[in-house]
């Protein structure tokens, strides 16, 4: 990337070669990152917490799958929504009341599993538990782009909400895992319900950072929806692909750790999936790139398709262990330049909204894989659930080399080399 910068007393800066050192001095980002990892890190907890409870509760993995399930297709639905209102009202505005109804609805709904409850009922719960699922990581690029709005910074930054993402989808499964193993069943979700209202409240707490709100007469034209730019459009698609990894690799992990007879394991592989993911995060914020971030993508999911393709034939522990490594580590350079391109295609005032809904295509994407794979698990040969992420991410594969065209910007004067951003969630992350 060709750029300078200048520095001046009233603006962040940073030199013509930025590091994550640099990034990390802008002045007030600490005030956000703490509180926006602690938010944030419940997330990568939910998914696999529903699992594990349901499917001790019932016994069925196409039950726990399908509870997961409709868990992200509420998120999926919902998050675009959050992120809108976000930019139309302010973060704060959504977050405290999205983290209170999150909290209750998740309790409510350990407390029906735990019940034995119908699994409709667990379903009416699962509802509200994902559409108040608070949409962090799009707040924190958001502020991201506020602080470095200009700065060749901006794609650093992508690499660091990546990594950040990540990390979480580390830390999380281990946790959820542990505590539903370990302690109880529901330790999972009731931890993950708590965090998320504590982490919650602390980052709305954060007011000077947040994104101003535009108003106005002219507010309906800025607040556009992000959907009808033809980029995001494609880009979702290519989400959706990726979440199918994130959903099938948590539901076939836990199926074989349990045909093993060593259920504890599945926190550990799926958090060397996870490394892998932040390992090749850290390496693309530390380069340079010279290579447009359309083709990069393009090569980053050619080889995220090839690497899911295998995961299905793996039939040992250490096999399946390098084979989701290798997996996480194609997934981190797609969802980084993914969001990238997002501050090229979309104005300011439509990007926590953009965001929201790539998070919630991974959301979607994961939601199907579950049930997918859950039903591939429970009536099919052990390790079925790996069929999943190998279909998702070849249609994902296809769609996106059909419509490449459409992720070129149509700005003049602007470098598409640069954003901010990556899931959660997982992220993504």
């Amino acid at each position: 990337m060709a750029s300078t910068v200048t520095e001046e007393p009233s603006k962040d800066s940073a030199s013509s070669r930025p590091g994550y050192g640099q990034l990390l001095r802008t002045r007030g980002a600490w005030t956000f990152l703490l509180p926006g990892f602690a938010a944030r890190q419940p997330f990568a907890m939910l998914t696999i917490s529903i699992v594990l409870l349901v499917q001790h509760t019932t016994g069925s993995y196409g039950a726990a799958g399908a509870a997961a399930a409709v868990t992200g297709v509420s998120m999926a639905v919902f998050a675009p929504y959050s992120g809108r209102l976000a930019d139309r009202h302010g973060q704060r505005a959504v977050l405290i009341p999205g983290v209170l109804v999150h909290a209750v609805s998740g309790l409510t709904l350990t407390a029906l599993a735990l019940a034995h409850a119908p699994l409709w009922a667990l379903f009416v719960a699962a509802v509200p538990t994902g559409a108040s699922v608070p949409q962090v990581g799009p707040m924190v690029r958001a502020r991201w782009g506020v602080k470095l709005q200009g700065s060749p910074l901006m794609s650093t930054a992508a690499a660091f909400e990546s990594v950040t993402d990540e990390l979480t989808f580390v830390v999380g499964p281990l946790l959820a895992t542990a505590l539903c193993t370990a302690v109880d069943p529901a330790a999972g979700l009731v931890t993950e319900a708590t965090l998320t209202l504590v982490g919650g409240l602390l980052f709305a707490a954060q007011r000077g950072t947040q994104p101003a709100v535009t108003g106005g007469g002219h507010a309906r034209v800025r607040h556009a929806s992000a959907l009808r730019i033809p980029g995001v459009r494609v880009l979702i698609v290519t989400f959706l692909g990726i979440g199918s990894v994130f959903g099938g690799m948590q539901v076939s992990l836990a199926a074989f750790t349990e045909s093993i007879g060593s259920p504890g394991l599945n926190g550990v592989l799926y958090g060397t999936f996870a490394a892998g993911n932040m390992l090749a995060g850290l390496v693309c914020g530390a380069i340079v790139w010279k290579v447009s971030p359309q083709r990069r993508l393009l090569v980053g999911y050619a080889a995220l398709a090839l690497a899911a393709s295998g995961l299905w034939a793996a039939h040992s522990v250490l096999v399946l262990a390098a084979l989701g490594l290798l997996v996480g580590m194609c997934i981190a350079p797609a969802l980084i330049t993914g969001y990238t391109l997002v501050e090229s295609l979309v104005p300011a005032g439509a990007r926590t909204e953009a965001f929201t809904w790539l998070t919630g295509a991974v959301a979607l994407g994961q939601a199907a894989a579950v049930t997918v794979a859950g039903q591939l698990e429970d009536r099919l040969w052990g390790g079925a659930g790996f069929l999943v992420p190998m279909g998702g991410t070849l249609l994902a594969l296809i769609t996106l080399l059909a419509l490449r065209s459409r992720l070129e910007t149509r700005a003049a004067g602007r470098t598409v080399a640069r954003g901010v951003g990556h899931r959660v969630p997982v992220a993504v992350d």
